[in-house]
């Protein structure tokens, strides 16, 4: 079943995982992932607890943003639940604005798999 839905509909992980991810909380964003989790950002796959903590902290630090959510989509199967989040960001990083799809693969109610691109 696939629906399109606002951001207090999100499953909850979801929700934790982007509102920490923006504020850099790596223990907030590492607690809603398996601990095999792999995020891919850029191209490049953060593998694990350590590598996905050291992303958090550090990606995007020099540049200062906004980012505001426009909208998901939730898709349930028998193989589990995929979230598209999408989020408009604006600031000083080259280009100034982007648009960008957040792809999270839930296993049960942690995130096994987050894919960031335009």
């Amino acid at each position: 079943m696939t629906n399109t839905t606002d951001w207090d509909a999100l499953p909850q992980t979801v929700r934790t995982f982007m509102t920490a991810l923006d504020a850099r909380e790596v223990g907030r964003t590492l607690a809603t992932l398996s601990t095999d989790a792999v995020v891919t950002d850029e191209g490049h796959d953060f593998k694990g607890h350590d590598e996905i903590g050291a992303w958090v902290a550090t990606a995007a630090a020099e540049f200062t943003y906004t980012t505001e959510f426009t909208g998901a989509t939730v898709l349930e199967r028998q193989t589990g639940t995929t979230v598209d989040v999408g989020q408009h960001l604006e600031g000083n990083f080259p280009g100034g604005v982007a648009d960008l799809h957040y792809r999270f693969t839930l296993d049960g109610t942690v995130i096994s798999r987050v894919v960031i691109e335009p």
